[in-house]
């Protein structure tokens, strides 16, 4: 699509979007702790070690998907296309969230409604990072011939050139328009009466949903972690579902039995 900005090599605009993905969710993130009546400047400071986090925790996670060709080529582990490259969401979360364990436990912050709190923004930052995948040519979808199938056509993109003017899903406006969907609906679940962790919980189960679905559509320039019919980030989905079923079905019979208001 557009990979660069006003053909300025060193300004891309996934980049960008990412940049506005960030801001836009933390903003959100720190608004809705005052609300709540949470510590906003930890908030907002855990914020800022998470991203970092997850920054590497994606990275991470995409060498070990691919663990043999790195094994092969170390030197591709420190490479430019690496560093640029935006890794796999799922190692990213799981490094946010230990760090997120931690600070929260440092600084004392209830660790259920802090997470509830950062369920909205993160998937309204996720929503706007998948755009820049788009503009980017990332994480692309395999070969189809449907009304909505896109076509990448400038080189500067990171799909490969053998996949070029060939029409495939667009799986990132997949997956972005699936994560704006959650953010409306954990924004709204977030104003009504709740137990604390249901949030969390619910946001957890909608986006494994929606990524184990996507995955389908998705092709698999990386390995597969631990092989068979299903890929690692589908497998990853059905442990994030299942962990966030079960919490979301206890909050939801201590709702029943007895209701528990949040602090809005």
């Amino acid at each position: 699509m557009y990979p660069e900005i006003f053909h300025i090599s060193f300004l891309h605009t996934y980049g960008v979007l990412v940049a506005i993905a960030f801001l836009a969710g933390l903003s959100l993130t720190t608004r809705l702790s005052r609300r709540a009546r949470l510590n906003s400047e930890a908030v907002f400071n855990q914020g800022f070690y998470c991203a970092l986090a997850a920054i590497l925790g994606a990275k991470v996670m995409m060498i070990l998907v691919d663990l043999p060709y790195y094994a092969e080529h170390p030197a591709e582990i420190f490479s430019l296309g690496t560093l640029q490259a935006g890794g796999v969401f799922y190692g990213g979360l799981i490094a946010a969230l230990a760090v997120a364990a931690w600070y929260m436990r440092k600084m004392q912050l209830p660790a259920l409604l802090t997470a509830d709190v950062f369920a909205p923004g993160i998937a309204l930052g996720h929503g706007i990072g998948r755009l820049g995948c788009f503009s980017a040519g990332c994480c692309w979808g395999v070969e189809c011939h449907l009304p909505w199938a896109v076509r990448f056509t400038d080189p500067a993109s990171q799909i490969p050139r053998d996949l070029l003017n060939v029409p495939i899903h667009p799986t990132q406006l997949y997956e972005s328009v699936a994560e704006f969907l959650i953010f409306g609906i954990l924004y709204w679940r977030l104003r009504k009466p709740h137990s604390p962790g249901a949030v969390i919980s619910l946001y957890l189960m909608l986006y494994a949903t929606a990524r184990f679905v996507v995955e389908f559509f998705r092709y698999h320039e990386q390995g597969n972690l631990w092989g068979g019919p299903l890929d690692t980030s589908q497998w990853l989905s059905l442990v994030l579902l299942l962990l966030g079923a079960s919490y979301f079905a206890v909050t939801r019979r201590r709702v029943a039995s007895e209701p528990v208001h949040t602090r809005w």
